[in-house]
C-alpha cells in the first residue's frame, strides 16, 4: 500500500521522519518508503512538510524490493525504522544499515522475542531494552508462521555491530525456551523459533522465586564422584537442590534465566543473557603466578577475528597451560596461537588448537522428564541429589549416569535426648553384629586402618560413616570412618587400641548406619541401593523424659525406607 500523507515528513535536510501518532497507516515495507520517496520526487514542486520534488537529488534506490539505499543526507532514524519492515535500508554512504529480521516459528501469544546484540538486549534508543517496541509481535503472518518482522540497526559510523550478529531467544517461564542465532545482511535474514507449555515448569514464577536455597557454593571446576565407579569427574559448579526435587531444580534454572531476569545473576552476567558452555579450548604461555580470575571477561583477537568470552572454568587457573570452558560473548572462537587476555586480572596466556564447540540447551539446567535430569553440557549437581534415572554430562564429555541413592529416615526423634543406631538385622530381632570380621589384630597406639579381608565391605557401604567393633573384652566400639576403598579396608583417624581395648582377628565388625545421638527430630542415612537389606532399628532415652526402648525391624528398598519411633513413657 501506499505511504499515507501525514504519517511520514521529508525535510529539507533529507531527514525521513515518523509524524503519525501512533501506528498511523503503516507499517510500510522499504519498498513502500523508497515508492514514496520517488512520488514526492517527481513532483513539480515541494508541498506541505515533504520538502522533495523534481529539483532534488534522487533520494534513495532500489536493488531489489528487500534492499534499498538511501542516497547523501537522505536518512531515517530509529523512530521511523520501527515502522519499515521487509528489507533492509543503507544510508550515510554505506556506514549506517537497519537490516530487515523475519521471525519464524511457533510460540505461545503472550511470547515476547529477545534480541540480544553485542551481548545485550537490543536497544534501539526509543524504547526500554526491556520494552522492545515489536511487543509480542509485530507485522507477524500466522499463515506463513511468521510470528515478526522490523528491523535492526546492525552497522552505525562506518562499523558493524558485533559483525551484525544476532541471537534471538524465547524465554518466557512457563513455556519452553528456544533460541536461534544469525548473522545479518542486505534485506531479510531469518531466525527459527519454536516453544509451547512446558509441562515441568507449572509452578508459579513468585513461589519459585523464593527457592533461595537453591544455589551452587563450588562455582567453577569442581570435581564430583557420583559412585558410579567412573571416580571423581569435572563439572562447572556443583548445585545444591537442598529439600526441593529434582524438577524444582530445574525450574529454579529456568526462573534464573527468564526473560526480564536481570536482577539475577549467573556467573556475573544477568540470568537472560546466561547460556552456559558454548566453547572449550586448550592454552599454554600462561605465567603461572597471579593466574585468571573465575568469570572474569576473555578478550582476544582484532577485526575479524576480535571476541570475548566469559570465564566459566578452567582446568587451573593459575596454571601454565590447561583447558578453558567459555561461553562466547561477541565476536568470533579464539583460534590457535591467538593471545587471550582477561580484563580484571590482565593474564594472558596463548590458544593451544582448535575450540571446540559444544551444543547449548535452551535452559542451562539441561531438560527435564519431571522426575529426573538430562543435564545440559558441563553442569555440575550434588552426588547426594541425584538418583540413576539422572543424567549428566561430564567437561570431558562423558555422559554419567548415578547409581541408585536412597534414604533410611528415623524419624518421632527429641533432638539432644534419644540416641538411634541402625545396622543390619540378624536372623532374630537384634543387630547384625557380626556382619564383618576383622582380618588384622588392632592392638597399636596408632591404628589407621580396619581389615575386614578381601570382597567383605558390601556394596551398599556409604563412604562415610561408623563401625562397631566387638572388643576382647566383650565390649563393642564405635569407630567413625573416614572413607574406604570397597573391597577390605576402612580408613580411620588415628586411634589407640591398645589392651584393654585391643580387638583380635577374628572379632565381629558392623557398619552402623546411624549411631549418635539425634540433633533433630528425625535422622537418616544415605547409600547406594544394591539390593534389599533388613535392618534392625533402636531408639532409647534414659534422661529427663526417659522412654522404653523403642525397636523395630525394617527394610532398606529400592525406594528408600523409614521407621517411626514411638516414644512409650518409662517415667
Amino acid at each position: 500500500m501506499a505511504i499515507t500523507a501525514g504519517d511520514v515528513s521529508v525535510a529539507a535536510n533529507g531527514y525521513i521522519r515518523w509524524e503519525a501518532s501512533g501506528a498511523g497507516d503503516g507499517p510500510y515495507t522499504v519498498l513502500e518508503l523508497h515508492r514514496f520517496l520517488q512520488d514526492l520526487a517527481d513532483d513539480q514542486s515541494a508541498t506541505g512538510d515533504d520538502i522533495l520534488d523534481i529539483t532534488s537529488s534522487t533520494p534513495s534506490e532500489r536493488s531489489t524490493d528487500n534492499i534499498i539505499t538511501l542516497n547523501g543526507t537522505y536518512n531515517i532514524d530509529a523512530e521511523m525504522a520501527q515502522h519499515l519492515y521487509n528489507g533492509s535500508i543503507t544510508q550515510d554512504g554505506g556506514d549506517e544499515i537497519y537490516a530487515g529480521l523475519v521471525v519464524v516459528g511457533s510460540v505461545n501469544l503472550s511470547t515476547t522475542l529477545m534480541v540480544i546484540q553485542d551481548n545485550a538486549l537490543y536497544d534501539d534508543g526509543v524504547h526500554t531494552p526491556s520494552n522492545p517496541f515489536w511487543g509480542s509481535g509485530l507485522n507477524s503472518d500466522a499463515a506463513a508462521n511468521i510470528l515478526m518482522r522490523c528491523m535492526i540497526k546492525v552497522k552505525t559510523g562506518g562499523s558493524e555491530i558485533d559483525g551484525q550478529r544476532l541471537r534471538i531467544q524465547a524465554r518466557e517461564y512457563g513455556d519452553t525456551y528456544a533460541e536461534f542465532s544469525v548473522t545479518m545482511g542486505l534485506g531479510n535474514s531469518t531466525a527459527a523459533i519454536f516453544t509451547g507449555d512446558d509441562i515441568n515448569n507449572n509452578t508459579a514464577v513468585g513461589t519459585v522465586a523464593g527457592w533461595t536455597t537453591i544455589t551452587t557454593s563450588n562455582d567453577g571446576y569442581y570435581g564430583i564422584d557420583l559412585n558410579n565407579g567412573n571416580g571423581t569427574k569435572y563439572y562447572l559448579d556443583e548445585w545444591d537442590r537442598d529439600s526441593y526435587t529434582i524438577n524444582q531444580l530445574y525450574e529454579r534454572g529456568k526462573w534464573l534465566q527468564r526473560r526480564g531476569a536481570t536482577a539475577t545473576d549467573i556467573h556475573g552476567i544477568d540470568g537472560e543473557l546466561y547460556r552456559g558452555i558454548t566453547h572449550q579450548f586448550n592454552f599454554d604461555g600462561a605465567d603461572g603466578v597471579g593466574g585468571f580470575t573465575q568469570d572474569e571477561i576473555l578478550s582476544w583477537g582484532t577485526g575479524a577475528t576480535a571476541g570475548t568470552g566469559l570465564l566459566l572454568a578452567a582446568t587451573n587457573l593459575a596454571g601454565v597451560s590447561g583447558t578453558m570452558w567459555i561461553q562466547l560473548l561477541t565476536g568470533v572462537i579464539c583460534t590457535d596461537g591467538l593471545e587471550i587476555t582477561g580484563l580484571t586480572s590482565s593474564e594472558t596466556c596463548d590458544v593451544n588448537g582448535s575450540a571446540t564447540s559444544r551444543t547449548v540447551s535452551p535452559c542451562f539446567f539441561g531438560s527435564s522428564t519431571g522426575s529426573a535430569i538430562i543435564g545440559a553440557f558441563g553442569v555440575g549437581i550434588e552426588a547426594a541429589d541425584l538418583t540413576n534415572s539422572d543424567k549428566l554430562t561430564a567437561l570431558d564429555n562423558s555422559l554419567q549416569v548415578p547409581p541408585n541413592n536412597v534414604t533410611f529416615t528415623v524419624s518421632g526423634l527429641v533432638s539432644g535426648e534419644d540416641y538411634v543406631l541402625v545396622g543390619p538385622k540378624a536372623a532374630g530381632n537384634d543387630f547384625d553384629f557380626d556382619q564383618m570380621s576383622l582380618n588384622t589384630t588392632l592392638n597399636g597406639g596408632s591404628e589407621t586402618t580396619i581389615d575386614v579381608g578381601t570382597g567383605n565391605i558390601p556394596a551398599d557401604t556409604p563412604q562415610t560413616g561408623t563401625l562397631r567393633v566387638t572388643l576382647d573384652d566383650g565390649r563393642i566400639r564405635r569407630i567413625a570412618y573416614t572413607s574406604h576403598d570397597g573391597d577390605d579396608g576402612f580408613t580411620v583417624a588415628s586411634s589407640d587400641w591398645t589392651d584393654p581395648d585391643d580387638a583380635t582377628a577374628g572379632n565381629d565388625v558392623m557398619l552402623s548406619y546411624i549411631d549418635k545421638l539425634a540433633t533433630g527430630t528425625s535422622e537418616n542415612f544415605t547409600v547406594v541401593y544394591d539390593n534389599d537389606r533388613d535392618l534392625f532399628v533402636r531408639v532409647r532415652d534414659g534422661g529427663a523424659s526417659p522412654i522404653k526402648t523403642f525397636e523395630t525391624p525394617a527394610t532398606l528398598g529400592i525406594g528408600g525406607g523409614s521407621a517411626s519411633a514411638i516414644r512409650t513413657s518409662d517415667a
